[in-house]
């Protein structure tokens, strides 16, 4: 079963990778840089994906993605204390992303800049994620979740 999700965590990883959403930081990127746009991709998938009859897979997709964040925090060298620390933080972030972001498709641009800012304050041209943000939820909303656990999907 995880073997499925797997494929869900490199999609996001690999849409994380892009190279473009990093070139309007202010200084080079770190793991939190990273760790903060996958959270956000996430964000967008889960909300795109919620439903009662995907209740269960997405909460095992959930579980296994936050399984592997902390498997990469240990992989950095952090300690068990750090570690719990560290990943009570990032889930804190993810919940208010996916708070914030829950009626994404409602919210006008301004709205939408106010939103990918809070998260992202680093960078100097918001105006590129938020285009990027709106794209990549666009295309989620045309595929369905068994494409993601099925295959990868190019971004």
């Amino acid at each position: 079963m995880s073997e499925n999700y797997l494929y869900i965590y490199n999609n996001l990883i690999n849409f994380t990778r892009n190279k473009e959403l990093y070139k309007n930081l202010n200084r080079e990127d770190n793991f939190s840089d990273r760790l903060t746009i996958f959270l956000l991709h996430f964000s967008f998938f889960l909300k795109n994906f919620k439903s009662d009859e995907n209740k269960i897979i997405l909460q095992e997709i959930y579980d296994y993605n936050f399984k592997q964040l902390e498997l990469s925090i240990r992989e950095i060298g952090y300690g068990d204390q750090s570690i719990n620390k560290k990943m009570k933080d990032y889930i804190n972030l993810f919940h208010t992303m996916v708070s914030e972001l829950h009626f994404w498709d409602n919210l006008n641009r301004s709205e939408k800049v106010n939103k990918i800012s809070f998260f992202l304050s680093e960078f100097r041209n918001i105006d590129d994620l938020l285009d990027y943000f709106d794209k990549f939820n666009s295309n989620l909303s045309k595929k369905t979740l068994n494409s993601y656990i099925k295959s990868v999907i190019n971004p």
